[in-house]
């Protein structure tokens, strides 16, 4: 198996996301309701991610 690629600016930007949700959900508006919608945001960005990271990793693919 060949080595994992390089993060890149998708990485970049999946990881920037999800930290603007989570200081959005815990900083700006501490409503719980607004918490758990954040975190299922970030379930749904994190799969959308591994999906992505996983097949350019396995299979080469250039973005």
């Amino acid at each position: 198996m060949e080595r994992p690629p390089p993060p890149d600016r998708w990485d970049a930007s999946a990881l920037g996301s999800v930290v603007v949700l989570l200081v959005l959900a815990y900083v700006v508006v501490p409503d719980p309701v607004l918490q758990y919608g954040v975190w299922l945001a970030v379930f749904c960005i994190w799969m959308a991610w591994f999906v992505f990271y996983g097949t350019k990793w396995l299979y080469s693919v250039d973005t």
